[in-house]
């Protein structure tokens, strides 16, 4: 059985484009880092190669390389900038694995011990929230280059 191709009309595709708007954190050659919408902590970014892809299945090794390397990086700039005692790092593949938007892309969550995870309900966060949280996580990342 072959994955279904990649849809250069998905969300994030129209955000890399400039089509869509977006909170932007970090960017470099291969890859952009953007506040998720909806996040399940204070903090969560996403992780996004700018060459299209669908998922794990397909990205091509070198794209994988950077994106892993960028969610490193995500992961010790979002531990200090919200003194986070740990990181979850979520990447899905497929509808059944529980992928929702069809271009690859990894989650990387600042954790604090004893507080659980928003539940994912779809309901976008306070605007002016993300933006402080994106600043924050841009001032970290200015101080880690």
């Amino acid at each position: 059985m072959t994955s279904p191709s990649y849809d250069d009309q998905n969300i994030f595709a129209k955000i890399l484009r400039g089509e869509l708007p977006s909170e932007k954190v970090y960017e470099d050659e291969n890859t952009i880092v953007i506040m998720d919408i909806m996040p399940r902590a204070d903090g969560h970014v996403l992780v996004l190669p700018k060459k299209g892809s669908r998922n794990i299945l397909d990205i091509e090794e070198a794209e994988l390389t950077a994106v892993a390397k960028t969610a490193q990086k995500m992961a010790r700039v979002l531990k200090q900038a919200f003194d986070a005692d740990g990181i979850t790092i979520h990447q899905f593949n497929e509808g059944a694995g529980g992928q929702m938007v069809f271009h690859t892309h990894f989650h990387v969550i600042p954790r604090t011990e004893g507080i659980s995870l928003r539940p994912h309900t779809g309901e976008m966060e306070d605007s002016e929230k993300l933006k402080a949280n994106a600043d924050k996580i841009r001032a970290a990342v200015a101080a880690h280059s």
